[in-house]
């Protein structure tokens, strides 16, 4: 009894420590919202009023407590502050324990190597037996950083800075190539166990598939043998996969909305998105984050539009949730998935159709567009 309530009690306290963090990374975040559009530096200099320019001192930069202790104003000049530097700080204070809780705690993707592990273990909290529960934790908690960064960015300024996003792919390639799948699983516990005169990973039962590692999944399956597992060969490819794909991806659906649209729609920002995500996840989570992104990004476009006549809707938002919501549904997906992801003609079909699907939405957006007025001043404009 005495061992879970101490147990229970060092979790509670990680969880509000990583509370406290989040806020702080919060705070950084929303200095790259504001100043990485302008091309400005995020360390020079500190924090300051954008209407006076005066610097903000230390006690009225707390993080989710300055805010509302000023009422959303500058204390010098009373210049009110725009709300989303408090929401962007307490969604990052609440994402940091409650990623921490999901992927460590409860291991909701179903490592092996984090199976009936007794986290935290009462002694050495700090020590090498605990570092991958950290780690693993560290990567997906960067990632989240940057994605609610580039989407704050697209909604404030419509537009994802490259320096963004290139910061972040190379972040991801680098635990990408430090951290190969089946990382932090042996390779005992991660490949798969098919079925006798069975090779292919697509005609794998959900029971005999690979299991997920930090990276869910291998770049492909079965691995040839230059990518042997837990190689950084392995880790680097799958991380270049990823980026690739989601780059070339999204520029394959600007292509074919301009097509359609018959002008130009999206932004490379939105591929350079992709890019970022695809380092950090692999290739195939990556398809599926856009596909589920592409959806988000519609439920909340088609109102403006209709209602509206809204066309320049920032597309960043929704695929950083639909990337969020794939990776921590990957165990549940990935399996029902496998039989489309790793056979080459099922994907080449399945490719085919979603460009022709695109295609064809991109004509019925294009038709429900109502004609934009011919010059002189809008109805019940002045002179």
């Amino acid at each position: 009894m005495s061992n879970f309530i101490l147990n229970h009690g060092i979790i509670t306290l990680i969880l509000v420590s990583l509370f406290v963090l989040g806020a702080i990374f919060g705070s950084f975040v929303n200095v790259w919202i504001a100043r990485l559009p302008l091309d400005k530096s995020v360390l020079w200099p500190n924090s300051r009023c954008g209407n006076c320019l005066q610097a903000i001192n230390w006690y009225d930069n707390v993080p989710l407590i300055s805010y509302w202790v000023l009422r959303g104003r500058c204390r010098n000049c009373g210049a009110s502050y725009s709300i989303r530097y408090f929401f962007v700080e307490l969604l990052i204070a609440a994402a940091f324990p409650l990623l921490f809780y999901l992927e460590i705690v409860k291991n909701i993707h179903g490592l092996p190597a984090f199976e009936g592990a007794r986290f935290p273990l009462t002694n050495h909290l700090f020590g090498k037996q605990n570092l991958p529960y950290f780690v693993f934790f560290v990567q997906h908690a960067i990632l989240f950083c940057f994605l609610v960064a580039a989407a704050g960015c697209d909604l404030s300024r419509r537009t994802i800075p490259l320096s963004l996003t290139v910061t972040g792919t190379i972040i991801g390639l680098v635990f990408a190539t430090l951290l190969p799948w089946p990382w932090p699983n042996t390779v005992a516990e991660a490949m798969p166990h098919p079925r006798p005169g069975i090779e292919e990973w697509w005609l794998l039962m959900p029971t005999e598939m690979q299991k997920p590692g930090l990276y869910p999944w291998p770049v492909w399956g079965p691995l040839p043998h230059a990518l042997a597992p837990g190689s950084w060969r392995l880790g680097l490819v799958t991380g270049l996969a990823g980026a690739l794909a989601g780059t070339f991806l999204l520029r394959a659906v600007k292509f074919l909305f301009e097509r359609g649209l018959g002008k130009e729609a999206l932004g490379l920002g939105d591929a350079d998105l992709m890019m970022m995500v695809g380092a950090f996840l692999g290739w195939q989570p990556v398809v599926i984050a856009f596909l589920l992104g592409g959806v988000v990004s519609l439920i909340i476009a088609l109102p403006n539009l209709m209602l509206r006549n809204q066309h320049e809707l920032p597309f960043g938002p929704g695929l950083a949730i639909g990337s969020v919501i794939t990776w921590l549904t990957w165990s549940w997906t990935g399996p029902r998935l496998q039989v489309v992801l790793f056979n080459p003609m099922i994907l080449g079909v399945f490719g085919v159709g979603c460009a022709a699907v695109l295609l064809l939405l991109s004509f019925l957006f294009g038709m429900m567009q109502r004609p934009e007025p011919r010059g002189g001043s809008p109805p019940g404009g002045g002179s």
